[in-house]
């Protein structure tokens, strides 16, 4: 039963990396993450590697981290702000269609693009620069019924969870309460110890690192 389990675990991982897809090293000043953006999200991927080409990137900070959740970077006000500088609020002045697709969630590692909230946009379009990396955790069978049950009260048109679904976040670890609320377009393939120690870094009360990440990146040919 655990060798089927961990077969399984590992087919959900692992199918989607060894697809031919555009890769991009985030290096960081706590070393390098290389994501692979998904074909099946051409919007988000079009425009990440189009920033990434401009140097849009370059300079800028994680500038929100949470432990156990997720790292926040793509914020262009980040570059070179003051330690007491509130950040968040940058964009390259325009916002992207939601590309929510089935089969890609937020399981740890997902690479996913921060938005307004539904208040102000209920169309859940997503930040035109800023993006995520979960961390995230793992969830017991029971913590996963009351999750289900919180999210089908929530959003009963995306609260469900697939068996595969299930299976990662109760063994691999993730968020899905943001599955169908923001769009995922990417996962880490190199360097989740590195999302690892960032999301372990101590912050201040608007959770910015107390000590800057600087961020470059460039397309991995």
């Amino acid at each position: 039963m655990i060798r089927k389990t961990l077969f399984i675990l590992s087919f959900v991982l692992l199918a989607t990396v060894n697809a031919s897809a555009q890769r991009v090293k985030i290096h960081t000043t706590m070393g390098d993450i290389v994501v692979r953006l998904y074909d099946e999200t051409p919007v988000h991927r079009d425009n990440f590697l189009k920033l990434v080409r401009e140097g849009y990137y370059d300079g800028t900070l994680f500038h929100r981290v949470i432990k156990g959740f997720m790292i926040q970077g793509g914020d262009p006000n980040s570059k070179g702000a003051a330690p007491d500088q509130m950040l968040g609020n940058g964009n390259p002045g325009y916002t992207l269609e939601a590309e929510f697709r089935e089969g890609l969630y937020h399981k740890r590692g997902a690479l996913a693009a921060a938005r307004e909230d539904d208040a102000t946009n209920p169309e859940r379009r997503s930040s035109g620069s800023q993006f995520y990396i979960v961390w995230g955790r793992t969830f017991s069978p029971r913590q996963m019924e009351y999750l289900i049950d919180q999210m089908q009260m929530k959003h009963p048109e995306t609260g469900g969870l697939t068996p595969a679904q299930r299976e990662v976040y109760a063994t691999y670890g993730g968020t899905p309460h943001l599955d169908g609320q923001y769009t995922v377009f990417g996962e880490v393939v190199e360097g989740l110890d590195v999302v690892e120690k960032i999301q372990n870094l101590p912050t201040n009360p608007a959770d910015r690192p107390i000590d800057d990440v600087k961020v470059t990146m460039e397309i991995v040919e």
